[in-house]
């Protein structure tokens, strides 16, 4: 059967290579991701059988995205069947487009199934499936994704994987899973510099195929549309960067957009060191087994309202008694530590090893008034050394409503170097405009 269709230059390469195990398409709004991965699909399954299971986080999603979606391109191909009548017979020469449950079954045995990842327990009765198509991948599940990659292993035929998304914070699974995490130790990890891609849009690293996309790459966008997406770096630059440029970043509104990380390291150091001791705070967030010990020294400029972070600790699972020997090998154990106060248990050991150290005041309302006063500084200024901080704090954006309104006491991760700072300026009251002209310094002893 000879097939025409028209298809965008961006895309003409990754349709046809199968030579991947993984594919990973990123870009921004309308750059033709899903279409050119539907497109491949379908031509997967005409040219063989082919078994190819299409998720989303939610199954209600499907319907009126991916399966639509390829019946829109089955339907301007003149290749779907659209009499019910015939779905009886055999030897039909069309696809058959079902609804319960959703699928499309090919004259050559090949289908096209249909799943959420909301019910990961579903995935366990699926056989035979040698393609996946992981849309807006962002939203699902990493421990999701890794029951996928587990589940699919149909014998003699090659497996392929194929994640299409926008791209959304540095925080989120794929990120950390395709560009770069950070290790037990905090070293940083680099599996593929997220700016490459963005200059050679196309790269193949460890069996996985990275392709980016832009709006400007899909030549049947109204130049309408363009429009409507660049008037959104006026008032939602983070949103911009994502639509527009398809870029990871802070998606969203930034916590602490006045946070930087200094560049001049003779230079922070000197502002470190002519700060008097009574402005320099020493905060503890608890953790264990999915959070984290985090220990951040803060050094304020009382004058210029200015909060210099110097030094971090950041692990997870480690027993109290082994936290508090790598704390006095550190020299900890020198000064006084604000912890959370919700484990008293171990305030009172770290006691008994001889710290000094206090739980932080908590009081309805605590989280967002921790907020604001840290947003009250006029600067925030991190040594790059502090990469946990960095990695937490620099696109730290709220978490939002089911009406898209910001919570300003929640946030879209679990940042324990933020409380760690909020406990370390438990006694620290930073005046803002209004409260200046009668604020006195007494609260910074």
């Amino acid at each position: 059967m000879e097939i025409t269709k028209e298809v965008t230059e961006r895309f003409a390469d990754f349709l046809f290579d199968w030579d991947h195990e993984q594919y990973l398409l990123l870009g921004g709004y309308g750059s033709g991701k899903s279409y050119h991965v539907a497109l491949k699909i379908i031509l997967k399954c005409l040219q063989e059988k082919r078994k190819v299971l299409v998720v989303r986080e939610t199954y209600e999603t499907l319907k009126e995205s991916c399966f639509d979606l390829i019946d829109e391109i089955l339907e301007d191909m003149n290749l779907v069947e659209t009499q019910a009548s015939n779905f009886a017979k055999k030897g039909f020469t069309k696809v058959q487009r079902r609804l319960s449950p959703l699928q499309f079954v090919f004259p050559n045995g090949s289908r096209i199934i249909f799943k959420g990842m909301d019910n990961p327990g579903k995935l366990k009765s699926i056989h035979g499936v040698s393609i996946v198509w992981v849309e807006e991948c962002s939203e699902v599940k990493y421990e999701g994704y890794k029951e996928l990659l587990g589940r699919v292993r149909t014998p003699g035929v090659s497996l392929h994987f194929i994640l299409s998304t926008n791209p959304v914070g540095y925080e989120n699974w794929v990120y950390s899973h395709f560009f770069k995490r950070q290790d037990e130790n905090g070293k940083d990890i680099v599996i593929v510099d997220d700016e490459e891609l963005y200059e050679k849009r196309e790269l193949s690293v460890n069996g996985v195929y990275y392709h980016h996309s832009l709006p400007d790459d899909n030549p049947f966008l109204p130049l309408s549309y363009l429009r409507r997406l660049d008037e959104i770096r006026s008032y939602d630059y983070s949103l911009w960067r994502v639509a527009r440029l398809g870029r990871f970043g802070a998606n969203g509104i930034r916590v602490l957009p006045q946070f930087e990380v200094a560049k001049n390291p003779k230079e922070f150091k000197a502002a470190i060191r002519a700060i008097p001791e009574k402005f320099k705070f020493n905060g503890l967030d608890w953790g264990f087994e999915e959070s984290y010990n985090a220990l951040v020294r803060v050094a304020v400029d009382d004058e210029k309202k200015i909060l210099y972070i110097y030094d971090e600790y950041y692990k997870n699972k480690m027993t109290d008694d082994k936290t508090a020997e790598e704390f006095k090998e550190l020299g900890y154990d020198k000064f006084s530590i604000v912890a959370d106060s919700e484990d008293p248990k171990a305030i009172q050991y770290f006691r008994q090893m001889g710290f000094t150290i206090r739980g932080a005041k908590k009081f309805a309302g605590s989280r967002l008034s921790n907020t604001r006063k840290v947003k009250r500084f006029k600067k925030i200024i991190c040594s790059p050394k502090c990469k946990n901080t960095i990695r937490e704090l620099q696109n730290l954006t709220y978490k939002r409503d089911a009406q898209g309104n910001a919570i300003y006491d929640e946030f879209n991760i679990d940042p324990h170097t933020f409380s760690a700072i909020w406990y370390a300026l438990d006694r620290y009251t930073v005046a803002d405009l209004k409260e200046r002209k009668f604020n006195s310094k007494r609260g910074a002893a």
